[in-house]
Parts: C-alpha cells; sequence; structure tokens
C-alpha cells in the first residue's frame, strides 16, 4: 500500500473556523467559568454567587450574569416577594457547557501545580 498517498495532517480541531472564538466570547472572561461551575448544581441567587465565586466585585459578578443570560447561557427569574428574590438558572444551552467544564476540571486536576 502506497502511504504517501495518506495525509498524516491532523484533522483540525473546531468544524468551522471561528467556533472555538465564539465559544471563548462567552466562557473566557474572567469569573465565568466559575460562576457556571456554581449554577451546575441548582439556581443561585446573587449573594450566593457572589460567595461561591470568590473575590469577585458586585459589579463584575452582574456584568457576567448579563453577558450569560444576554447568550441564551441562563435565565433570570425574578419572584414578587419582599424583599425581592432574584434565581440564576441555567439554560439547555447552559447546561450543554457543563462536559466543556468537566474537562477543564480534569486537566486543572491532572496538571495543578503541586
Amino acid at each position: 500500500m502506497n502511504t504517501t498517498s495518506l495525509s498524516t495532517t491532523p484533522l483540525p480541531l473546531e468544524p468551522a473556523v471561528g467556533c472555538i472564538a465564539s465559544a471563548m466570547q462567552i466562557i473566557g472572561s474572567k469569573w465565568t467559568a466559575l460562576i457556571l461551575r456554581d449554577l451546575f448544581a441548582g439556581p443561585k441567587r446573587f449573594c450566593e454567587l457572589e460567595r461561591s465565586v470568590g473575590t469577585i466585585n458586585p459589579r463584575t459578578l452582574s456584568q457576567r450574569l448579563d453577558d450569560l443570560e444576554a447568550h441564551g447561557i441562563i435565565t433570570r427569574a425574578c419572584f414578587n416577594e419582599v424583599p425581592p428574590r432574584i434565581e440564576y438558572t441555567l439554560t439547555p444551552k447552559g447546561h450543554d457547557l457543563q462536559p466543556i467544564l468537566e474537562q477543564m476540571a480534569a486537566w486543572g486536576s491532572k496538571h495543578a501545580a503541586n
């Protein structure tokens, strides 16, 4: 068999140019992956996310949540209570990111500096 006719070039990682860049526009901002990590456990209020994510500035958290909502990754539910209650929940599109974050966690665990 003639092996020179077989391509040794690896298949491209993305099916079309720009797919990774599009994903990074949504999840590539600082804190976004940690916000998503916490929302995989279920709906969260702003103050719960603020505590669980870490030292995030409230303005930054608000901006990240607005961005995720604008991209259809999360929904924001307002409850008519006193005081008002707002919960953030992942959409099906947001849940599709779980395998990506699981792989990031596995990579981080494997290559974390000890």
